[in-house]
């Protein structure tokens, strides 16, 4: 792939909840990185409205809201948040059967009047700040990679798009899920910035060498100085590791 190919794979992390640092951050990365990512933290702060003008700086939005509740509640969430024309949004997948073949179906319904496409929905299955010891604390015993692997079958059956995962189970769930399956990939850091409070890492060629369809990267590129050099330097490395 060429360099701007692998940009489209970079979805930047705008973790903030100031409308105008998100909308001066998102016009700067534009045609620099093929998407936004707003979460929880923006969106209590600046609602829809906030999301759709970070939206005007022309990239698409990736609404990580992590969805977890009753079937018929997330499902009105996901028809809600269609207003805001996201191309990708997220459920916790540990919310059950019920919850996300509700939420698939609302998802359907959830492209706008003009003809858009639908949302892609995905299922996180572990957070990648979790460790084994994080997941046992919650009662889950066993592997992590098992619980993961659970998880994804169980969205995959449900009709979701696909996933967010760690870098470290690419491999496994490409072989379980297939290849048209998403696969989100956090947690990345290039080799010259810090890790931070991410405990399962990789750089961004190696998830995509592992074969990551999308990679969130936050704070290597939000608090560079050069933001849009910061993520054109990412896509390089991307391209000259897979040249």
């Amino acid at each position: 792939m060429t360099e701007e190919n692998r940009a489209r794979q970079i979805i930047c992390a705008i973790d903030t909840s100031d409308r105008d640092e998100a909308v001066a951050l998102a016009g700067a990365l534009s045609g620099q990185v093929g998407a936004i990512k707003l979460g929880l933290e923006f969106f209590a702060a600046c609602g829809p409205a906030g999301v759709r003008e970070v939206a005007d700086g022309g990239a698409p939005i990736f609404l990580d809201l992590k969805l977890h509740d009753i079937p018929n509640t997330v499902a009105g969430a996901v028809r809600a948040a269609g207003a805001c024309h996201p191309f990708m949004i997220t459920i916790h997948a540990a919310g059950g059967a019920a919850m996300m073949r509700a939420a698939a179906a609302a998802s359907m319904r959830a492209a706008p009047d003009s003809g858009a496409s639908r949302p892609l929905l995905v299922g996180v299955t572990v957070l990648t700040s979790f460790d084994r010891d994080d997941l046992g604390a919650t009662g889950v015993g066993g592997a992590l990679d098992d619980q993961v692997r659970r998880l994804a079958a169980l969205v995959q059956d449900c009709g979701l798009d696909g996933v967010v995962c760690s870098a470290h189970e690419i491999a496994i769930l490409r072989r379980q899920c297939g290849a048209d399956f998403k696969l989100v990939v956090p947690g990345i850091r290039p080799g010259w910035s810090s890790a931070d409070d991410q405990k399962r890492i990789v750089t961004p060629a190696d998830a995509v060498r592992q074969g990551a369809d999308y990679l969130v990267i936050g704070r290597p590129i939000t608090r560079s100085d050069d933001p849009a050099a910061a993520a054109g330097r990412i896509a390089a490395e991307m391209a000259a590791a897979h040249a």
